[in-house]
């Protein structure tokens, strides 16, 4: 769906973003993190043709020309970190007024701006001004506004930046049903914790360059070395230990007075083969888990602690 080939952008002798190649694919929901200055929504404007890219080129689906051009710009919805809102406009007439923008005909704008308002639960504000709106109100509306040409793809930069629990959690459902509706989406954001819960996807940028993208459990797997697991036993530790140490692909990394903590990286069939080994030779175990990997350990890792954006 999205190409990002070699995409550059220089500000006299600081570059903001460095040779940037990145492929999202049609269906995906794809997390963008990195620090302040990392270059995401540098990046993001320069896809949508806010900025001129000073050098590299874009593709959207068949799509591919100019960085802005005016057909690649009617295949983007773009939700920007902040949007500023007109004064005397009813929620109805903004979505209006965003539709004639689009060459749309009233009859059809009416149909999509009430399907749309109706999926962002937003259908009782019709009336409403849209200045009066809470900020969680005014996203979910820059949301529909931003789908009402039905682009094909999605770009949202920080859509949960300064929302309270409620409004963020609001957020996430709605982007988590827009993803299972099929829309391509990518949305840049600082709190980690709920692009683990939604992504398929995630990238990393850090100084302008990306450092990592794809599959957000390939990504966790390959940087952890292998899977940790924690091995609580009841009795038979010392067997359990010498069978842990004389075994080949798994390192151990901690023994507890009732717990070993494991790295292995061998498959779920190896892993249940071991566990079957370990109660064969008379170790009674009282549990078994896996430690799951999480995208802010991942971040820490990648950029050295620096805060995400």
């Amino acid at each position: 769906m999205l190409y990002i080939n070699n995409l550059t952008k220089k500000y006299g002798s600081f570059t903001a973003v460095r040779q940037l190649s990145l492929h999202i694919p049609e269906g995906d929901l794809f997390g963008f993190v990195g620090p302040n200055g990392a270059g995401k929504t540098t990046t993001i404007r320069m896809v949508c043709g806010l900025l001129r890219a000073t050098s590299g080129s874009v593709k959207i689906g068949n799509v591919r020309g100019a960085v802005g051009s005016r057909e690649m710009k009617r295949m983007i919805g773009y939700v920007p970190d902040f949007f500023g809102v007109y004064d005397n406009l009813k929620v109805r007439e903004y979505m209006d007024m965003y539709g004639s923008m689009y060459g749309m005909y009233a009859r059809e704008i009416t149909k999509l701006a009430d399907d749309l308002l109706e999926l962002v639960n937003l259908s009782d504000k019709k009336e409403v001004y849209v200045d009066t709106l809470s900020r969680g109100m005014k996203q979910r509306l820059c949301v529909a506004r931003a789908l009402l040409h039905n682009p094909k793809l999605l770009l949202l930069d920080e859509p949960s930046s300064g929302l309270d629990p409620r409004a963020r959690v609001e957020m996430k459902e709605l982007l988590k049903n827009l993803h299972s509706m099929g829309k391509t989406i990518l949305i840049s954001s600082h709190i980690l914790s709920e692009l683990s819960e939604m992504c398929t996807s995630i990238g990393i940028m850090n100084h302008g360059q990306l450092i990592t993208a794809g599959c957000m459990e390939e990504i966790l797997y390959q940087l952890s070395g292998g899977k940790r697991f924690h091995i609580q036993i009841s009795s038979g530790m010392e067997t359990a230990v010498r069978m842990l140490q004389e075994h080949a692909g798994v390192e151990l990394e901690s023994v507890m007075e009732n717990e070993v903590i494991i790295t292995n990286s061998g498959t779920e069939e190896e892993i249940s083969a071991l566990i079957g080994e370990l109660i064969q030779n008379k170790v009674i175990l009282r549990g078994f888990y896996k430690e799951e990997g999480n995208l802010e350990s991942l971040f820490m890792q990648l950029t050295g602690g620096g805060e995400p954006s």
